[in-house]
């Protein structure tokens, strides 16, 4: 998880643009000004091509872990990429490690997407969480956080909660939901 080059950068944006939905991502310049905080970490796959195929965005904090961005190029998603790229991640930090997820509601992708973190060994936590903006003018996105090892007490989800919101959104710990 060294520096990255610009072409490397932009391989993983351009990943990053079609596996999420707008509201769950930052501009190119916010997303690339994020390269030079010390806490934010990246690790990528390539092919033999040496272009990248997938890649794990993620904060390492002193108590814990946040997995930000996970995504794998949609033609080769299923051949255990994003597994691998988790497990070196949960391996490299070897701290507990916190990630947000969509409701799963009715739609299966979701509902798959839960799957994929549970046969890990995630678990869901069941406290209100809200992902405040990465954009300007964009809606808070409630979401689901979830923690491995374990699930999270109360007193740890607000603790991840609030050094995420300070961190990696830049909001107060007090952040009013539904803003």
């Amino acid at each position: 998880m060294s520096k990255i080059q610009t072409n490397v950068f932009e391989q993983m944006y351009g990943i990053m643009e079609e596996a999420f939905p707008l509201i769950e991502y930052r501009t190119y310049e916010g997303q690339k000004a994020l390269l030079s905080n010390s806490s934010y970490r990246l690790l990528t796959k390539e092919n033999e091509q040496g272009d990248v195929i997938a890649f794990l965005a993620g904060w390492e904090f002193d108590d814990f872990c946040f997995v930000e961005h996970i995504a794998v190029k949609p033609s080769i998603r299923g051949g255990g990429l994003g597994k691998q790229l988790m497990t070196d991640f949960m391996q490299l930090v070897n701290k507990p490690v916190v990630l947000e997820v969509e409701p799963p509601e009715e739609e299966e992708m979701k509902q798959r997407r839960i799957g994929f973190y549970e046969r890990l060994g995630f678990h869901v936590n069941s406290y209100s969480y809200v992902q405040p903006p990465l954009r300007e003018g964009e809606p808070d996105l409630p979401l689901l956080m979830m923690s491995y090892p374990s699930a999270l007490s109360e007193e740890q989800f607000q603790s991840c909660r609030e050094t995420m919101y300070a961190e990696v959104y830049q909001v107060p710990a007090d952040y009013p939901f539904g803003k």
